[in-house]
């Protein structure tokens, strides 16, 4: 895989993952999924950015990869880049410095 691909492929997961966990999709219909999930087990991985990425990573992981090494590693690594695109995406509100106080 190239890098170009890898970058395309973390873009395209990422904005798979945004979707699903984060935005109510078209027509509302990923907010009737999120409903219909509930607050279960189903429902709380919806709710969790980090636990879709996984998931969506999945089938991009398995395309790209040739041997079994290589659909793990792409898997995790695709999720790993939809991560991080996250973090760097994410606007925190908590501008407070953490405590610290020397004994």
């Amino acid at each position: 895989m190239s890098a170009f691909t890898f970058i395309l492929i973390s873009l395209a997961c990422w904005r798979i993952t945004h979707l699903f966990s984060k935005e109510d999709g078209p027509f509302d219909i990923i907010f009737i999924l999120r409903r219909k999930a509930g607050a279960g087990f189903f429902g709380s991985l919806l709710d969790c950015f980090y636990c879709v990425s996984v998931w969506a990573a999945l089938p991009f992981g398995i395309w790209q990869g040739e041997s079994y090494w290589q659909k793990l590693l792409y898997w995790v690594a695709i999720s790993g880049a939809a991560c991080l695109l996250e973090q760097a995406t994410t606007k925190y509100k908590n501008e407070d410095p953490p405590f610290y106080k020397e004994d």
